[in-house]
């Protein structure tokens, strides 16, 4: 049976991530309230972000600033998006 998480992002129950995606209590915490799919629509925006604002992640500013951003994007915030980006048609 597959694990279940109360998504912040979309405010339901759905499945959970395997694994916390970070070491220690942040990893945890996100592993306990940030869904699956939530964590894959933030993996795909957040390197959107890093293409297209040519990011450095040896940067430590640029680790906070996505740090930030993600916060923004799991709790309803309005959070940065990439300017160049143009979604694919459906």
């Amino acid at each position: 049976m597959t694990r279940t998480v109360f998504c912040r992002k979309y405010q339901t129950e759905l499945e959970a991530m395997d694994r916390a995606p970070f070491p220690g209590p942040k990893g945890q915490d996100l592993l306990d309230t940030v869904s699956k799919k939530a964590w894959q629509e933030w993996q795909d925006h957040q390197t959107r972000l890093i293409n297209e604002k040519h990011l450095n992640l040896m940067d430590p500013t640029t680790r906070k600033y996505l740090q930030q951003e993600m916060e923004k994007f799991f709790s309803g915030e309005d959070f940065d998006q990439a300017e160049g980006y143009v979604p694919e048609a459906q």
